[in-house]
C-alpha cells in the first residue's frame, strides 16, 4: 500500500483509548501492522485512515507534542470529508462524542454541510460533506 508524503500526527496521554474512540465515533480504522507496542504493554504509536487518508495517533511528549486534555488548549483542528454527514453526525453524537459546532449549511458558494467534534482528549475534528 502507498503511503501519503503527509502524515499529520496527533498526541494522546491514552493511545489505546483514542484508537478505540476515533474508530467507535467517527469511522476511522488502524491500519494493521502500524502499531508500536512498549514491554510494559503500552501502545505508543499507531496510524489511522479514513478514505485515502492517513494520521499518526502517538503518545504525547513524543517530539515534544501534548494533548490538548493536558494543554487545556486547542491548537489545530483537522478536516475530514464524509460522503453522509447525517450518518457521520448521528454516529458521533452516539458514541459520545462533544459537539463543538452542531450540523448546519455552509454559507458559501459551494453550500456544504458540516459539523464540528472534540475527540476523547479535546482534539477538534471538522467533518464536511460537499
Amino acid at each position: 500500500m502507498r503511503r501519503p508524503t503527509i502524515v499529520p500526527r496527533l498526541p494522546y496521554e491514552d493511545v489505546g483509548a483514542a484508537l478505540s474512540f476515533l474508530e467507535r465515533a467517527f469511522g476511522f480504522r488502524e491500519i494493521p501492522d502500524t502499531r508500536l507496542v512498549s514491554k510494559d504493554g503500552v501502545i505508543g504509536h499507531a496510524l489511522v485512515e479514513f478514505g485515502d487518508g492517513v494520521i499518526g495517533i502517538g503518545t504525547q511528549g513524543a517530539h515534544g507534542a501534548i494533548s490538548p486534555k493536558s494543554a487545556g488548549v486547542e491548537s489545530q483542528y483537522l478536516s475530514v470529508s464524509v460522503s453522509d454527514i447525517d450518518a457521520h453526525y448521528q454516529r458521533a453524537l452516539a458514541a459520545g462524542a462533544q459537539i463543538a459546532r452542531a450540523l448546519r449549511e455552509q454559507v458559501s458558494p459551494s453550500g456544504h454541510r458540516a459539523y464540528e467534534a472534540l475527540d476523547s482528549e479535546g482534539h477538534r475534528w471538522r467533518f464536511i460533506q460537499l
